[in-house]
């Protein structure tokens, strides 16, 4: 486990739900992205909510589940494709308790719940990453692929290492609620660990 990084309360916004988002980030179109609760935006971080299909009814594009935690220098953008002749982005959905490593670029679909993605990963457009599931560090994740639940994937192009054993749900929820707690009664720095 790595040492716990300690972050000033002057650098983060903490809404009413306890989410955090810091002053460094860059969040396009916050209209158009949901945080659950109790989520952690890093310093450096850049959120694409102003990518969203034109009209009326599509107004969500990116949505992060509680306890999320996005790393810094992280891209979160939806995913994209031309079909029939026109352009179009597409909702990106993210669970619950889901760690994001530093400096990754994530384009996924859907990501399942107590999921984490190493730090300097690649996750291609419209790749589904089911619950429970693990992405080491450096990997790249073609396009439209599907991450089974309870597996590791590792390397470039990113491909099956093990199962996981079923604990990690448990490991993985313990580790995040760890990450986003925070004393609302100290007016000291307040601890943000971060786990790959």
């Amino acid at each position: 486990m790595e040492p716990p990084i300690y972050y000033s309360r002057a650098e983060f916004i903490e809404t009413d739900t306890g989410n955090k988002v810091s002053r460094r980030a860059t969040i396009a179109g916050p209209q158009n992205i949901i945080l659950g609760g109790k989520t952690i935006i890093s310093s450096g971080a850049i959120i694409r909510g102003d990518l969203r299909r034109s009209g009326p009814g599509h107004a969500v594009v990116i949505s992060l589940g509680r306890y999320c935690v996005v790393g810094e220098g992280c891209v979160m953008r939806p995913p994209y494709k031309t079909y029939r002749g026109a352009f179009n982005y597409y909702p990106m959905k993210v669970g619950d308790f889901v760690h994001i490593g530093a400096g990754s670029v994530v384009e996924a679909a859907t990501i399942g719940n107590h999921v984490v993605i190493g730090r300097n990963c690649i996750i291609g457009k419209f790749t589904i990453i089911k619950d429970c599931a693990k992405i080491a560090d450096n990997t790249v994740i073609p396009p439209n692929t599907v991450i089974p639940a309870l597996s590791l994937f590792a390397g470039s192009p990113g491909h099956f290492i093990e199962d996981l054993p079923e604990s990690t749900q448990d490991i993985v929820e313990i580790q995040t609620k760890q990450v986003c707690r925070v004393s609302s009664y100290s007016t000291l720095p307040f601890l943000i660990e971060c786990h790959a």
